[in-house]
């Protein structure tokens, strides 16, 4: 046995080794924060944050990466964060990889949906864009703009791309890696660039 298979043999009982440490330490953070859950994969544990007002709603076979392990061009955990009132939902089969997805008001994330590593989902500005309330920790908060994001089934979003507060996404449209998505796009299109700009239709 050379050393390259002594080393995939060890790589292998690594990586299953810590695909169950994951699961385990990831549905007690699940069951801590009361989310609504089914069957999940996870390589590496998220991070975490959510209020106890907050409402939160997982499908079935969620598949999450958590850094280099589960995805070579993944370097970071995943993060939810769902504030106080708010709700996430996420649709079956869905696919994440280092992700970051930010919930002030209300994000849904439909079923066989693919997020690209990298790639975050915001649906606030975090920051009043007034600069006086913006001095004042408690004003910045209260004025800060939120609005709801949607995106459809059998949505791509490329990796390192950003989906901003108020936009849909049609269903089975292809989000280009890399890009800031500002407004609404359509279904069965592919969208790319900063800000996003329609690319083409999508052929079947």
């Amino acid at each position: 046995m050379t050393i390259k298979l002594v080393l995939k043999f060890f790589e292998a009982i690594v990586l299953r080794i810590n695909i169950s440490l994951s699961y385990l330490f990831t549905f007690c953070i699940f069951k801590l924060n009361q989310f609504k859950f089914s069957d999940f994969h996870t390589i590496g544990i998220p991070y975490i944050k959510s209020s106890l007002t907050s409402h939160v709603t997982l499908g079935n076979n969620l598949k999450m990466n958590n850094g280099f392990l589960g995805n070579y061009i993944g370097s970071t955990r995943c993060v939810i964060a769902v504030d106080s009132n708010a709700s996430l939902t996420i649709g079956n089969n869905v696919g994440i990889s280092s992700v970051i997805i930010a919930v002030h008001n209300s994000i849904s994330i439909g079923n066989n949906v693919k997020l690209g590593a990298g790639s975050r989902i915001f649906d606030s500005d975090f920051h009043s864009i007034n600069y006086l309330n913006r001095r004042f920790s408690k004003g910045d908060l209260e004025f800060r703009e939120t609005s709801p994001v949607f995106i459809g089934d059998d949505v791509f979003i490329g990796a390192n791309s950003t989906i901003l507060k108020g936009v849909n996404i049609g269903s089975r449209s292809v989000i280009g890696a890399g890009s800031v998505v500002t407004k609404s796009v359509p279904a069965d299109e592919i969208w790319a660039g900063n800000p996003a700009k329609f690319i083409k239709k999508i052929t079947y």
